[in-house]
């Protein structure tokens, strides 16, 4: 499937079903620890990246593959900012006359100082906006946005839709250290949630390869602070552990770069989530797909990760090894 995948397990979600609207890096930030790399060039326009109908076909297509009980979520998670598709609204509610699963939107919340936008969000059963930051400068600093947005429209955009939307808002705060987890760009985020009061602070860390490699997550001492200063809705949440989530799929290479395009992921859980084959032929087919340009491996912590051959990172991520040698 070209759009939907999973699903994939989520400490907040269950076992989502992922529904990815936008091409790879169609986004209007620029975040310095965005496991996708970097955006280049921004986008700022909204429009129907791929075909709605074709999307809806795909979900229905893997609704009625599944049996009871094996989707908690549906969510709307892009390669990008999923509010840039001029069609999200419409998906939202086709999906939600399929099925009576929750239907959950992870975005960047750029765009919800559009009336429009807000109202197509609006039949989510959760919604999940990023806040990274407390003032326009370190915003500025860590989601690198398109100069149009601005974080007085961010904020704004956030207050505006907690108070028309009925169901769970669930902010997320990418916790950088020596960014944002100090106290008082903590203080700052903390008073500008005051006003939004979202059900939910979730607590992120850049466990995945960043598109900077000199961004770390904040340590146990940044969690406490962040957890104490924002209050009892924050909670850390750590990465599932992914289990094989390519039974679906009968090849192997469309199933390595359908997982890979959305999550670089470290080598050994990569070879865990494709079961189905053998390590000598995952690992074949990794450096296949690497020497003919369509994954690469990326350093991090020390331990190998794999992405798309198209994302961009900081060069100092990227892995120049020779190839391993693979049994015959």
């Amino acid at each position: 499937m070209n759009y939907v995948f999973g699903p994939v397990p989520s400490r907040r979600l269950g076992k989502s079903l992922g529904i990815d609207p936008i091409p790879l890096k169609t986004c209007n930030w620029n975040c310095v620890y965005c496991q996708l790399g970097r955006t280049a060039p921004l986008t700022t326009g909204r429009s129907e990246y791929a075909p709605r109908q074709d999307i809806l076909v795909e979900v229905q297509q893997a609704l009625a593959a599944q049996q009871s009980g094996e989707i908690d979520w549906v969510t709307f998670v892009g390669s990008g900012e999923p509010t840039l598709h001029s069609g999200l609204g419409w998906l939202i509610r086709q999906v939600k006359a399929l099925t009576d699963i929750p239907v959950a939107v992870i975005t960047n919340g750029s765009l919800l100082y559009y009336q429009e936008v807000r109202e197509e969000l609006s039949f989510a059963d959760a919604v999940m906006p990023s806040l990274d930051a407390g003032s326009a400068w370190l915003y500025r600093r860590i989601n690198r946005p398109s100069p149009q947005f601005s974080f007085d429209r961010l904020i704004e955009g956030l207050k505006i839709f907690r108070q028309v939307y009925s169901a769970q808002l669930w902010v997320e705060v990418m916790l950088i250290k020596g960014m944002n987890d100090t106290e008082e760009a903590l203080r700052e985020i903390a008073t500008a949630l005051i006003d939004i009061q979202p059900h939910q602070i979730h607590l992120l860390l850049p466990v995945r390869p960043p598109a900077e490699s000199w961004v770390q997550p904040s340590d146990e001492s940044g969690l406490q602070r962040a957890q104490a200063t924002l209050g009892a809705v924050a909670h850390t949440v750590t990465p599932a552990l992914v289990q094989e989530t390519a039974r679906s799929m009968d090849d192997l290479e469309p199933a390595i770069l359908g997982i890979i395009a959305r999550h670089p992921m470290q080598e050994e859980e990569l070879c865990g989530a494709l079961g189905r084959w053998s390590l000598d032929e995952v690992h074949r087919t990794l450096d296949i797909l690497q020497a003919v340009q369509k994954a690469q491996v990326i350093e991090r912590y020390g331990k190998r990760f794999w992405s798309v051959a198209g994302a961009r990172f900081s060069q100092s991520n990227l892995s120049v090894e020779p190839k391993r040698k693979i049994s015959p």
